[in-house]
């Protein structure tokens, strides 16, 4: 017990002292917390909490979507809410079957181990991107439209992943594709419906108290209830507490005196921040300690880098094409935010919990994982730290 406590405090001072330092020197926070976690892993570091598909989705997720949507406006989404459905389902399918693709005919992968890295690694990661863009201190519709496609994509790659997975441990019982767009709907209906009724229970909830604390607290069980129930019922937990987040923010009680104390409504945005700046920390510090503990010396560059450049090649087969539906309408989405989108399409948390998935009988599991992680590794750091530089290029940051 006393270990642990003294790992958890030693964490959040290494996570303070790299916050004050990537200020001072105006680099990523996140980049310098997946460096120091892996420095630390080299210099035989006990941080004592291996990186594992429950922690991340049963423990850092749900407070870091929670806490994105909470500041997410239903009528700015709502604008722009054709070009976010598209590129977070569309995009995400047209990107798996790329990689995939790619990862078959230029490295010789099997079919299923190809369509199941394909679909874990096309979802862009909401944790890596919405922390990037704190780090950097975008707002406006750009802002909205990364987070947004990052927060609402992972219903379309996590059945992607699930049929990929699926198939290729029973070819035979695959389904057809209309039962694949079933289950589809069916995932991403779920999270959405188990998510307003949370969102909408916590209202009611919440009208009937003015106590910050009681009101702080429930904020916390719809956003951890919401995601466990739906996760429970085999539908999508980050849609699930998306909506609620959504519907807490913007049905008034965020934004009105109705549903939330004055009192309260400053306590909350200010735990929910804090709650996040805690995840954040805890998931990039482990991140780095798992990158620097992989086995990248037993692969070769060519199986290390070719699958990060299918990856980008993906990214950028999804955002220019389909950004093209768009203009000559109200939603065109100008070149110099196409290209942040396609550079800003981080990947993270997400696709390790679903690589860490992977059952170990799935042909090239160990590739797989190993793979994933030098996708990540790559993603934060190197994405990571130009991205400030082609937001300054392209005119989003001041000089």
């Amino acid at each position: 017990m006393d270990g642990s406590l003294r790992q958890i405090v030693g964490m959040l001072a290494v996570a303070m002292i790299v916050a004050l330092a990537a200020r001072r020197f105006k680099l990523p926070y996140t980049v310098g917390l997946v460096i120091v976690g892996a420095v630390l892993a080299l210099s035989k570091a006990e941080l004592g909490f291996p990186l594992t598909h429950d922690f991340i989705f049963n423990l850092i997720l749900p407070p870091l979507l929670f806490e994105a949507a909470l500041n997410i406006p239903w009528l700015e989404l709502r604008r722009d809410n054709l070009p976010i459905l598209v590129l977070s389902t569309f995009g995400t399918i047209v990107s798996a079957g790329v990689v995939a693709s790619g990862m078959a005919w230029l490295l010789g992968w099997p079919t299923p181990s190809a369509l199941v890295f394909g679909a874990l690694i096309a979802a862009t990661d909401p944790v890596a991107i919405i922390a990037m863009f704190k780090d950097n201190g975008v707002k406006g519709r750009l802002r909205l439209l990364v987070e947004s496609e990052s927060l609402f994509n992972d219903g379309a790659a996590a059945v992607l992943f699930v049929m990929a997975l699926a198939w290729s441990q029973s070819a035979e019982h695959a389904q057809t594709s209309l039962e694949t767009i079933g289950t589809l709907a069916l995932i991403v209906a779920g999270g959405m419906t188990i998510g307003a009724i949370c969102g909408g229970a916590a209202l009611i909830v919440a009208w009937r108290t003015s106590e910050h604390l009681i009101e702080a607290a429930l904020t916390m069980v719809a956003a951890y209830g919401s995601f466990l129930v739906a996760e429970h019922m085999h539908v999508s937990g980050v849609l699930a507490t998306v909506t609620t987040g959504l519907i807490m923010a913007n049905f008034r009680l965020l934004r009105g005196k109705r549903f939330l104390s004055p009192r309260g409504r400053e306590f909350i945005l200010g735990f929910w921040d804090f709650a996040a700046f805690l995840a954040n920390s805890v998931v990039f510090l482990l991140i780095g300690v798992s990158v620097a503990m992989m086995p990248f010396q037993s692969y070769g560059m060519a199986v290390l880098l070719t699958p990060v450049v299918i990856v980008l090649l993906g990214r950028g087969l999804t955002v220019y094409p389909l950004s093209l539906l768009f203009l000559r309408s109200r939603w065109a989405i100008s070149l110099r935010e196409q290209h942040i989108l396609w550079w800003g399409g981080l990947r993270g948390a997400l696709a390790l919990a679903l690589a860490l998935s992977v059952p170990p009988t799935l042909p090239l599991h160990q590739e797989i994982v190993v793979v994933t992680f030098g996708v990540v590794a790559f993603s934060i750091v190197v994405q990571g730290l130009t991205m400030p530089f082609l937001l300054r290029r392209l005119g989003f940051l001041p000089k």
